[in-house]
């Protein structure tokens, strides 16, 4: 199993020194959040929290994932960066592209991309994309994610996307994986289909055991169940060694974590508790994984 580390809500001049630290202690990964803007009023309810409020407010500190991506990557070499999520239905996939590819050049293919459609109407309306057909529109981003990154001169013919012959370069040397997110089944469907893992919100553990379970039959539907899959978790309700070794035995295969909570320090804590918090997880669980 690996760990990774969440750094959402953290001061933005901590992340290169949390990248470090996490490095050194042995994380597989950091895990960078979405989120575009803060608007006022939000017309849709925010769909994984009980009351469907918004636990972050307009002060709370967000920097691109792709810009912090390449930002830790510069100061370290062997940690791997993914989006969780980043919301695709807003953004154009081929100006994304090109920002992906250039994360992955410049990091060593060290960068996965984690995706979500998105859930508020203004994020896609004022970004200039229709809320309307969203799951289309993104499984059509999906597809030409994929083909702009494997490199060559390329061109698409879809509903919501056209365009003629185009080359990016340079493309990534490796695949930059593709992480869905998504708890609905069509979500579960398109992770199942395209891609290389499927990717949590806060989620209690019978209903992640659950949903692996959905996932593993809808990937031998679609004739995928050797490759490989990776199960990125947020289990609300299963910590400690025992609590891990529980999401181990039903298929999770990264644990998302922010080690300092456990030992009381807010996510707007100080640096330096934050870096004892990696390391005295790293000591007390992952060592003895």
């Amino acid at each position: 199993m690996k760990f990774t580390v969440a750094v959402a809500l953290s001061p933005l001049d901590q992340l290169t020194e949390l990248a470090r630290t996490a490095q050194e202690c042995g994380y597989s990964a950091i895990a960078l959040p979405d989120s575009i803007f803060f608007s006022e009023r939000v017309s849709e309810d925010y769909p994984y929290t009980a009351d469907g409020s918004r636990f972050w407010n307009e002060e709370t500190p967000w920097v691109d994932p792709l810009v912090a991506a390449a930002a830790m990557g510069a100061v370290t070499d062997e940690i791997r960066f993914y989006t969780q999520v980043l919301k695709l239905g807003p953004r154009n996939p081929l100006l994304l592209a090109r920002q992906v590819g250039s994360v992955a050049c410049l990091t060593g293919n060290r960068f996965g991309l984690g995706v979500g459609i998105g859930w508020t109407p203004e994020e896609f309306e004022w970004c200039g994309a229709p809320f309307e057909n969203r799951g289309a529109r993104v499984d059509e981003a999906i597809e030409v994610l994929r083909l702009v990154l494997a490199g060559g001169m390329v061109e698409y013919h879809g509903e919501f996307f056209d365009f003629d012959r185009l080359r990016m370069s340079p493309a990534p040397t490796e695949p930059v994986p593709l992480y869905v997110g998504g708890h609905t089944e069509r979500g579960l469907r398109r992770a199942a289909r395209v891609g290389d893992g499927w990717t949590s919100a806060m989620i209690k553990f019978d209903d992640l055991a659950q949903t692996i379970d959905r996932l593993t039959l809808l990937r031998a539907e679609y004739g995928r169940a050797d490759l490989p899959f990776e199960i990125q978790a947020v289990c609300v309700d299963r910590f400690g060694l025992d609590g891990y070794r529980q999401q181990a035995e039903i298929g999770v295969t990264d644990v998302l974590v922010a080690p300092w909570v456990f030992y009381g320090v807010p996510m707007d804590g100080p640096l330096q508790a934050k870096k004892d918090g990696l390391r005295r997880f790293a000591d007390e669980i992952m060592a003895t994984m």
